[in-house]
């Protein structure tokens, strides 16, 4: 075995203290520092070098201090007086201070700069609690820091953590320039990646009161990353005993299986191409529908809420329905914390039951001392106007929710309706029998096209009658351009409707919300943007995990959904009623009548396109023909 050399020891022992940072090296410096003074301060007070007027009674300790104040400031040395030896020893000691005082000048500086440049990568522990914790980065993210920063109004102080694998000083400046005024929420960014177990620690999980998982979909596999960042949650061994509150996107149904058991009772999930294609196939066929959809979702207008009335035991849900003018009951949740949408009238409350509301505000849901509530039965309608006819339906577009719309639409028209998809997907008629094998009541036709050619338009718009047109956008093309392709195709839509005055609805599926202004000149009767309805979704399970069914209930072609029906349906025209008169009419439907829809604001964005949910129940009101009102019913 080789013999190394003391040399080669020593420069080895060098290299490691130098490899260790800037604590080792101050450390190391220190050292030497006391060294050079121990050894130079003996040296005087064993020769007696020191100079009586300096240094009274030879004291060592004195020595010392002197040695010590000649390493920190060289310019000390400038006075002293005494023996040739006691100058020279003093000069040593000043002269190893200067070299010391150097390195550690330059090791402070270095260590600042590293520090500085740790800070930027965002790699410190976030030292929050019962904060909001967000893994991945996505366009999603401003939508969800947007409604959590509303959220959070109410409180004093609030945080929320985002760990991304993009630079921290990037995420900050996107944030404010997306932003802004961030309230009285703090914003902490991270870089790091949400599947390692030590990144993961940085943003504090276990002290969080909500973690949300975003999916990034440009990722070949989306869901393996959210199920890998779930378990690396879930199965920490330095995990909380008491159990996390995670939502989590996933995309494809067939993962939702192997997510439940990999998050059990602590997870919720987001089915995200299942719930957009839902929304895509109820909105097509009722125009206004997204706005009903985004006043629900969005913190900053009516939300849901469960609270308790003691008072209200033994009433029967119909009768709970009028106790409150300024908020709405719409279900119950038992004991048991299983909900139930628009159940049955005559349904008792019973001890332990919470009450379901729309409300502006948990603090506006109040029982009302109104006790009559003058309801005009006299304005009844008996017109009854019905969807149940067959329908025909023009895609046009490709990405791969495409079969999901198409599965969801089946679940909604009668028998005998048409679907015609156009897009210029060479494989789009293979993957839609593939995907859609179970169709009862549709029939599907695949066009392989340009969506923006005039010729292909024309001709599809004027061989047979459409009444619903979905445009959605492409998936394998970049945002801005897949935009621009919808935005062309719903402008040739527009003409086509104008010169040819055929009346379709038109809903169209944009991916970033700065495009639906641009796009609102081509008249769409209603835009999808998917990412923003997931990420209001998110941040409001983050608040309430028990929403995740109630939303999962609301837009399940099984028991009840929102409809907007016409007016017609429930009182006469032209004539003043209050809502308490619509309530009592759709109740005796076995609906619930949560709002209304007025069609000569359908394009006045500042009245929310003419949707208002949760109206004071005393309110008058007069509709016209082509006036909706939004009810829960089921079918």
């Amino acid at each position: 075995m080789k013999k190394y050399s003391l040399r080669e020891k020593i420069k080895y022992s060098f290299d490691n203290i130098m490899s260790k940072g800037t604590v080792s090296l101050i450390s190391g410096l220190a050292i030497i520092s006391f060294v050079i003074i121990l050894l130079i301060s003996f040296f005087v007070w064993i020769g007696k070098f020191a100079p009586e007027e300096m240094v009274a009674d030879n004291n060592f300790f004195k020595i010392m201090w002197i040695s010590l104040m000649r390493t920190l400031d060289a310019g000390t040395m400038g006075g002293d007086d005494g023996s040739w030896v006691f100058l020279l020893l003093m000069f040593g000691v000043t002269l190893g201070g200067v070299f010391i005082i150097s390195a550690l000048i330059g090791i402070i500086t270095t260590g600042l700069d590293a520090k500085i440049e740790q800070l930027r990568k965002g790699r410190s522990k976030v030292i929050e609690e019962n904060h909001t914790v967000i893994l991945g980065w996505s366009e999603q993210v401003f939508t969800v820091v947007n409604e959590l920063i509303t959220a959070n109004e109410n409180l004093k102080k609030a945080c929320i953590a985002i760990l991304g694998d993009k630079d921290k000083v990037e995420m900050e400046e996107e944030l404010k320039d997306k932003i802004g005024n961030f309230k009285n929420t703090r914003v902490v960014c991270r870089q790091g990646n949400s599947i390692e177990i030590n990144d993961l620690d940085i943003v504090n999980v276990n002290t969080s009161k909500s973690i949300i998982v975003l999916s990034n979909e440009e990722e070949t596999d989306p869901d393996s990353s959210v199920i890998k960042t779930i378990l690396a949650i879930t199965n920490n061994r330095n995990r909380r005993k008491e159990p996390y509150n995670i939502i989590a996107e996933i995309r494809d149904p067939k993962n939702v299986e192997i997510s439940k058991i990999v998050g059990k009772d602590e997870l919720e999930i987001v089915l995200v191409g299942d719930l957009i294609s839902r929304i895509i196939a109820q909105t097509c066929r009722q125009p206004g529908l997204s706005v009903v959809y985004t006043e629900l979702l969005d913190f900053g207008g009516v939300e849901i809420y469960f609270m308790e009335e003691p008072s209200l035991v033994n009433k029967t849900f119909q009768e709970t329905m009028y106790k409150y003018n300024d908020s709405l009951v719409i279900g119950i949740i038992d004991k048991n914390k299983v909900s139930k949408i628009n159940p049955p009238m005559d349904t008792k409350i019973n001890e332990g039951d919470s009450l379901i509301f729309i409300a502006e505000d948990d603090s506006t849901i109040k029982l009302s001392t109104i006790s009559d509530y003058k309801i005009d039965k006299n304005n009844f309608s008996i017109k009854e106007i019905s969807f149940n006819k067959p329908e025909n339906i023009l895609i046009l577009g490709w990405n791969w929710r495409v079969p999901t719309i198409i599965n969801n639409l089946d679940n909604y028209v009668s028998k005998g309706s048409k679907v015609i998809v156009v897009s210029d997907i060479e494989d789009g008629e293979k993957i839609i029998k593939n995907q859609c094998s179970n169709i009862n009541n549709l029939s599907i036709k695949y066009i392989c096209n340009d969506i923006t050619n005039r010729r292909i338009l024309d001709n599809l718009t004027s061989e047979e009658e459409n009444h619903h047109i979905i445009v959605v956008c492409y998936d394998n093309i970049d945002i801005q351009k897949a935009d621009a392709k919808t935005m062309i195709t719903l402008l040739h839509l527009r003409d086509i409707s104008q010169k040819t005055k055929k009346d379709f609805t038109i809903v169209s599926e944009m991916l970033d919300i700065k495009n639906r202004n641009l796009a609102e000149i081509a008249r769409v009767n209603d835009f999808i943007v998917s990412d923003k309805i997931i990420s209001l979704m998110l941040s409001q399970i983050s608040e309430n995990k028990y929403l995740n069914a109630i939303f999962m209930d609301l837009f399940d072609p099984e028991g009840s959904e929102i409809y907007l029906k016409p007016a017609t349906n429930y009182v006469k025209l032209n004539t003043d009623v209050n809502f308490y008169t619509i309530t009592e009419s759709a109740a005796r439907k076995n609906e619930i009548a949560i709002g209304y829809k007025i069609a000569r604001l359908s394009d006045d964005a500042e009245k929310a396109y003419g949707v208002k949910l949760n109206p004071t129940k005393n309110e008058i009101l007069n509709f016209a023909e082509e006036d909706k009102i939004v009810v829960l019913a089921e079918s």
